[in-house]
């Protein structure tokens, strides 16, 4: 039988004790039953309602891209590649007209 390693320090020496799993390098105790949460990293748009990767958005307000005298418009489409962690721009995203780039969640709403 095969155990999982430590979700904290990837320890290979874990053992199981009654339904929890044990790791002997950082003490950590778990129950593999119940339903880890993700480490996924997640997004809320400016509704509230929940992003993930896959995920087709349109802005809700003009937004200037950095660097460029280009704008774009309120109502533009874009697709969500991933997300990831940070106060700004976690979104990764494919804009029609603009190519790939960052956007900040806040600004955008589930199409």
């Amino acid at each position: 039988m095969s155990l999982p390693p430590c979700p904290q320090c990837n320890s290979e020496y874990v053992y199981q004790d009654m339904q929890q799993l044990i790791c002997p390098e950082c003490a950590f105790e778990w129950n593999p039953d119940e339903n880890a949460e993700s480490d996924e990293p997640t997004a809320k748009d400016a509704n509230g309602t929940e992003l993930v990767a896959g995920d087709k958005v349109t802005f809700i307000k003009d937004l200037k891209v950095k660097g460029s005298s280009q704008v774009l418009k309120i109502g533009t489409k874009a697709l969500i590649r991933r997300i990831k962690d940070g106060k700004d721009h976690e979104l990764d995203c494919k804009v029609d007209g603009a190519g790939e780039m960052m956007i900040t969640a806040a600004f955008v709403k589930k199409a």
